[in-house]
């Protein structure tokens, strides 16, 4: 069953959601201040990542009230590596101002070795960051500008099984990007032709322990169509709807369920570099993905541990919808299974 939300307040008086659902748009008022649960469960962040067929850049800024989270991320393809660094505040609180919609406002938080900067003002968005020794010495700065190329997104308003927690998401794929980064001597420019990104926007109160899969495509076709599409699954009561959605240009196509088939060895290990595949159960989704960057990270701080692999490569298939059959040519993407405790 996926249902549809209605415009309104997100949350009841009683810190619960007042419906469960997706929508193709943030039609949901979210309030901070109407929060019911721990404060110290809210959890904020704006993740940004832009790429071409070279390269890929994410930018990252949490506020997950007990502690915040600036990272960067530079993957190469050419080569097959990447390069991840994060700065963690504790006690955060909310502190980071991030906004309440992801339709206006700014983010900016700096440090001795970092600076970001989200700009944000009618669907159109100027990240800039500066961060010291991203890569051994090596410093990082980029400076990317990116539009919205459709009014449609993916929005779900997710229910977890115990009261005054929830998650309110949105991912607005298709991003249309232009820019730079420049990681040591190292200089790539951004075309506007050949780049696309995605915002995946979160803001809700999380239980502790959670998995999650997670997948985000966002490239040309061979005939210069922008194809894209946000699957994933794994936390909360996805009864109402699943957030699960594909993008073609300007239209974009509501999917059911999707089941994320990673290969495994004969003690049960997860093999996240050997290829997946991407089905479900009326055999809409028929995908293959071949990894070819593995972006693993794993925090075990106090009573934080964060175990994710985010997998990078190149996805070949189809997905049907609306009675069309969409075809996925060897196009680059990004898929991560993440545990978290925190």
């Amino acid at each position: 069953m996926q249902k549809q939300l209605n415009a309104g307040k997100l949350l009841d008086e009683k810190g619960n959601l007042n419906e469960a659902g997706y929508a193709f748009s943030l039609i949901k008022e979210y309030n901070r201040k109407d929060i019911k649960g721990l404060k110290g469960r809210i959890k904020e962040w704006d993740y940004y990542y832009i790429g071409d067929k070279e390269y890929g850049v994410a930018l990252t800024i949490d506020d997950n009230s007990y502690m915040g989270l600036v990272s960067v991320s530079v993957l190469d393809y050419k080569n097959k590596t990447e390069v991840t660094k994060s700065y963690m505040e504790w006690l955060t609180f909310g502190s980071t101002n991030l906004p309440s919609t992801s339709k206006d406002g700014d983010i900016f938080t700096e440090d001795k070795k970092y600076s970001m900067f989200f700009a944000n003002k009618n669907g159109k968005r100027h990240l800039v960051c500066k961060m010291k020794k991203v890569r051994g010495k090596e410093d990082f700065e980029c400076d990317i500008l990116l539009e919205e190329t459709t009014d449609k997104s993916m929005v779900i308003a997710t229910p977890f099984k115990k009261k005054k927690h929830f998650y309110y998401n949105q991912k607005i794929n298709l991003l249309m990007a232009k820019g730079f980064f420049k990681l040591g001597n190292e200089y790539h420019q951004f075309k506007k032709d050949e780049t696309l990104g995605v915002l995946d926007w979160g803001r809700g109160v999380w239980t502790y322990s959670n998995t999650w899969y997670w997948s985000s495509l966002n490239a040309y076709s061979k005939d210069g169509t922008r194809i894209g599409f946000n699957l994933g699954y794994g936390f909360g009561d996805t009864s109402n709807a699943s957030e699960n959605m594909l993008f073609v240009d300007k239209e974009a196509y509501k999917l059911e369920d999707v089941t994320f088939n990673i290969p495994k060895d004969e003690k049960g290990k997860h093999l996240f570099t050997e290829d997946w595949t991407f089905t479900n159960r009326d055999g809409t989704i028929d995908l293959k993905f071949h990894p070819i960057i593995d972006r693993y990270s794993n925090t075990n701080a106090l009573i934080i541990q964060s175990n994710q692999h985010q997998v990078f490569g190149y996805f070949k298939g189809t997905i049907k919808a609306d009675g069309k059959s969409f075809e996925i040519d060897n196009l680059l993407g990004f898929a991560e299974m993440v545990k978290n405790r925190w």
